[in-house]
């Protein structure tokens, strides 16, 4: 299993970013995936989770309403368009299959750092 995630950087408040998850090693369509962040000092927090088919999607009450999660499973690839951002959304963000997440020594990949700053 590996998960690539980029698309991450400084930006001010107010603005968009959309992240990619780029993942291998596994059937990528058949299982439900999530975003996670993990801001300095705070520990990893879910953000966004879809179901395989992409039909069924669940936000944090935190980012409900800006944030998208989506999906090609053609591709391997899971997104997560950013719009509004605030400051407080700045965080390293990961991809992860929500079950594995939880289990002991999960693998996590190198994430993305999303900055909101002016």
């Amino acid at each position: 299993v590996k998960f690539v995630e980029s698309g991450g950087e400084l930006v001010q408040p107010g603005g968009s970013l959309r992240l990619s998850c780029a993942a291998s090693g596994f059937t990528f369509s058949i299982f439900t995936m999530s975003w996670f962040r993990q801001a300095p000092g705070k520990e990893r927090e879910l953000v966004a989770t879809i179901t395989n088919n992409g039909l069924v999607t669940n936000y944090s009450d935190s980012v409900k309403g800006r944030f998208t999660i989506s999906r090609a499973n053609v591709a391997n690839t899971m997104y997560l368009q950013m719009n509004n951002l605030k400051p407080e959304d700045t965080a390293d963000y990961y991809c992860n299959q929500p079950t594995w997440a939880i289990m002991p020594n999960a693998y996590w990949g190198q994430g993305t750092q999303v900055t909101v700053s002016s």
